[in-house]
């Protein structure tokens, strides 16, 4: 029952909220919203206990789903580690950021509709995570983006935020259409979309082979290809990342619950989940591996020049997805679920913590207008430390544990494109230290930049607000050392079970005893390095940014307008969709269809009505004579006919 209990708790609140928000008030919905999340929130620690730690997996049936021919899906919830550990993550942080917007929505005229928002996309979380089969997963994996839209663009009176809940939602159809074809490449295969039964007769298709396109290629690999594609939108790899920094269109708790530890993590959980499809085709191993790393490094880079607090944050979270998917490329699954897990805490610690500098600057969300409100908002400024110091891999916090197995997994795996993916995630970490200090700096250190109606109002956020944030903290401090022997640690295989499937001879995580002392203190090394590179450019030498920004003005650009990523795809799909909608719309519908159909028999009516109403001339000799013509032309007839 209780597993029954932590899935739908969200659901019940979000239907109460959005159906009788009105009766209840704002009050009335924001304690429903946040009590159901929070017994949901308790009752996810009882699973994790029972499932993860006393090895007592479940499946619970809900009911019965689709039955169509050979198509059997019922509806149950899958609970094994994989599961318990996600719904710890995801009904923790969202419960943190549901309390947090109590305070943060206080003043919104619509509080009810948007705390149901965020417990309808708790739910669809919770349906993904515990998914027992693709069609259940899929459902979820579109009620997350259904709620994400909603929520992205929440303050739709603005037609930023509509732009961007759009663009998210479209740039996620292209990874959707990648993984729905997935799924039916699964079945077509597999006979089933069960995930047991594809899991059990996977190693027997692992050399059925495929004729497509004039070439043979190997079933799984193209299925996975596919999946992973899904994977890519949702979780905002290069390539199908630019919609993530645009969804900062929406309220900060959005940005939290959306990119820390829920929507932007589906795409981890789902690779991991199938990892039994993917330990059998090296191939697209390689690609996620590939994909990840670059992943981390692009989105590191545009990092350190973003003047927006929350879209540095936004492209953190996107260099931290690229981690954690050249892990899983490695098969350091393990590994990668450990960095979703840390980064859950310490992540969403940032994001509210930027609420909270948002809310005490007025609104005020450029970081250059910022400065010297250190001393004004104290309990926020230590909180926002601690997470950067998570964020950048500094001992004893918890994104050290986490990144650093990762990056010498990555060494360990053996492979090229794992040492690549290790160089990669080095220069990466530098980069991470020095735009998380450049931040911290810029916005809490030296003199004021913000004018003095605005420093005048800043102040710290309500109770509220800061509870929340001081339990990430916690777990930003605590998550790494705590987990760290559970997840990654001897303790692995007794922890993990049959949840992720590896095979034998990809033995990344086996061979971390074996690795050089320097590939594990490297990465220490030049997060350090990149602190100190941040204290040198904007304490000690604050005008060598702009004089470096000027030196190197075609690098700075590239990267300040995000590799034109967004103008490329601007060029090449969507100016042409337009064209090619403008042009159906004028040739098509405007001159083919409604200038042959409804318009022309319009005209070609009111043509023929022009001419015989100038045969109405009002004239009796005119009527005499055309009755004299019509006599003659029967006459005529009946002569011709009868001769």
């Amino acid at each position: 029952m209780i597993f029954i209990a932590a899935v739908f708790l969200p659901l019940l609140g979000s239907i109460i909220a959005g159906l009788f928000g009105r009766q209840i008030g704002d009050r009335g919905a924001q304690i429903v919203t946040c009590a159901l999340l929070g017994v949901s929130a308790i009752l996810a620690v009882f699973i994790f206990n029972d499932v993860a730690l006393e090895g007592h997996n479940a499946l619970v049936p809900v009911a019965a789903w689709i039955q169509s021919g050979n198509l059997d899906v019922a509806w149950s919830l899958r609970f094994d580690t994989l599961t318990a550990v996600m719904t710890v993550v995801v009904t923790w942080v969202s419960f943190m950021v549901h309390i947090y917007s109590v305070g943060y929505m206080s003043h919104d005229p619509s509080v009810p509709r948007f705390m149901s928002y965020l417990s309808l996309f708790t739910f669809a979380m919770l349906m993904l995570v515990s998914a027992d089969n693709l069609v259940q997963l899929f459902f979820g994996w579109e009620g997350v983006g259904v709620a994400s839209y909603l929520l992205i663009g929440f303050w739709y009176e603005r037609p930023s935020a509509c732009a961007a809940a759009i663009k998210a939602f479209l740039v996620n159809r292209v990874g959707d259409l990648g993984f729905a074809l997935g799924i039916f490449g699964c079945y077509v295969l597999f006979g089933s979309v069960q995930m047991d039964t594809i899991f059990h007769d996977a190693p027997g298709k692992a050399a059925v082979i495929l004729h497509l396109f004039g070439f043979d290629w190997n079933a799984i690999t193209i299925i996975c290809l596919l999946l992973f594609i899904g994977a890519m939108g949702k979780s905002a790899q290069l390539g199908l990342h630019t919609w993530l920094p645009d969804a900062m269109e929406g309220p900060t708790p959005v940005s939290a619950l959306i990119h820390a530890a829920t929507m932007v993590t589906a795409g981890v959980f789902m690779v991991a989940r199938m990892s039994p499809l993917f330990e059998l085709s090296d191939t697209a191993l390689t690609v996620v591996t590939l994909v990840g790393a670059a992943t981390a490094f692009f989105a590191a880079t545009i990092g350190c020049v973003q003047n927006d607090i929350k879209r540095v944050i936004a492209y953190s979270t996107c260099s931290q997805l690229g981690y954690m998917f050249f892990a899983i490329g490695v098969s350091a699954y393990q590994a990668a679920i450990f960095h979703l897990f840390t980064h859950a805490f310490f992540k969403a610690l940032l994001f509210l913590g930027a609420g909270s500098v948002i809310h005490a600057m007025s609104d005020e969300q450029d970081i250059r207008r910022m400065g010297g409100i250190w001393r004004h908002i104290k309990v926020t400024w230590i909180l926002m430390w601690i997470g950067s110091l998570a964020l950048a891999g500094i001992p004893f916090f918890a994104g050290y544990y986490s990144k650093d197995t990762i990056l010498e997994a990555a060494w360990a795996s053996g492979s090229d494109v794992g040492h690549l993916a290790y160089v990669m995630g080095v220069a990466a970490a530098f980069m991470t230290a020095f735009y998380s200090w450049r931040l911290l700096i810029l916005v809490f250190h030296g003199r004021p930049r913000a004018d003095d109606r605005v420093m005048a109002h800043v102040h710290e956020s309500p109770a509220v607000m800061i509870l929340p944030l001081l339990v990430l903290a916690a777990g930003a401090v605590a998550a790494g050392w705590a987990g760290e022997d559970l997840f990654v640690g001897e303790g692995r295989a007794e922890f993990w079970r049959a949840a992720i499937g590896v095979l034998p001879h990809h033995g990344a995580m086996e061979n971390l005893h074996a690795i050089p002392e320097w590939v594990g203190l490297l990465p220490l090394g030049m997060a350090l390095s990149g602190i100190a590179l941040a204290y040198g450019l904007y304490v000690f030498a604050p005008g060598v940014p702009a004089l470096l920004a000027g030196w190197f003005r075609p690098v700075y650009l590239f990267m300040l307008n995000k590799w034109y990523f967004d103008e490329l795809y601007d060029w090449l799909f969507v100016r042409p969709a337009f064209r090619l909608g403008i042009g159906l719309w004028r040739g098509g519908d405007g001159a083919l269809i409604d200038g042959v159909g409804p318009d022309g028999v319009a005209a070609a009516t009111r043509f023929l009505a022009r001419r015989v109403a100038r045969a109405q001339s009002g004239y009796v000799y005119h009527y005499a004579f055309a009755m004299l013509l019509g006599v003659a032309a029967f006459v005529s007839w009946h002569v011709f006919n009868a001769g």
